[in-house]
């Protein structure tokens, strides 16, 4: 574990690192409590949150929310290519928001469940670093230093509690691990690996992200973050360490 600390040490900018075994073991970390621009990490607590609201009786998982042309962002995603009109059902939007960051169907799903909804339940969750603060694409508040934030912690303890079933409830908790299994961008945790991973990337301009849940014989969380960064470089690092972290757990 040296290792990986040391090589992270090494980065250019700001990186975090959690790494939990799931069936009991030491947690590794660095810099795990440092607040980072979350970029579309931030769609796995708005996920949690909708989910929270379904089992809740507050939302419909087959309502149907039309698409707009104010609703349409750039991709990340689908749904700006689609016609105007379609209608789409609230699972159908939170699918889209994780399996390929949907970053149209993400801020319908904002809409939809509220910022305070979804920060109430990170501070619930004991998730203390992770904010929503505004929409995506949200330039006036961008320009103003306005940024969701993430740390590493945070987004590794709300794997785990997926993981034991304690978000929201246990058939919640397993829907939601689907759909992050079902993730379609696989270009970083899951490179060189040969089993599942439920994750949620993250990426823009200095930034790289991935965190999720590595299947491996013995499962683990893994969260590895970074802004200011050289993201060919860290993504590179970051299929290594997974692939060192998955062999280490077989």
């Amino acid at each position: 574990m040296q290792s990986i600390i040391s090589r992270l040490r090494d980065m250019e900018g700001d990186v975090s690192f959690y790494y939990k075994p799931l069936a009991g073991g030491e947690a590794a970390e660095f810099n795990a409590d440092m607040p980072l621009v979350a970029a579309s990490v931030i769609k796995l607590p708005v996920m949690i949150e909708a989910f929270r609201q379904i089992e809740a009786g507050l939302l419909d998982p087959n309502a149907e929310y039309e698409l707009l042309p104010a609703h349409k962002l750039p991709p990340c995603g689908v749904l700006t290519f689609l016609h105007d009109g379609l209608r789409v059902t609230l699972m159908d939007l939170i699918t889209l928001m994780i399996i390929v960051s949907d970053n149209t169907a993400t801020n319908m799903v904002i809409d939809i469940v509220g910022m305070d909804g979804v920060n109430q339940t990170l501070r619930a969750c004991g998730a203390t670093g992770t904010v929503l603060r505004r929409r995506l694409f949200d330039s006036e508040a961008s320009r103003r230093g306005v940024q969701n934030t993430i740390t590493a912690r945070d987004i590794g303890l709300l794997l785990e509690k997926l993981y034991a079933g304690a978000l929201v409830s246990p058939a919640a908790s397993r829907r939601m691990l689907d759909i992050l299994a079902a993730q379609q961008l696989n270009g970083k945790l899951p490179f060189f690996l040969d089993c599942e991973v439920a994750h949620k990337t993250g990426e823009d301009d200095g930034i790289t992200h991935d965190a999720g849940i590595v299947y491996a014989p013995k499962p683990f969380a893994l969260c590895l973050f970074s802004n200011r960064t050289d993201v060919p470089r860290f993504e590179r690092l970051m299929q290594d360490i997974a692939r060192e972290l998955y062999e280490a757990n077989r």
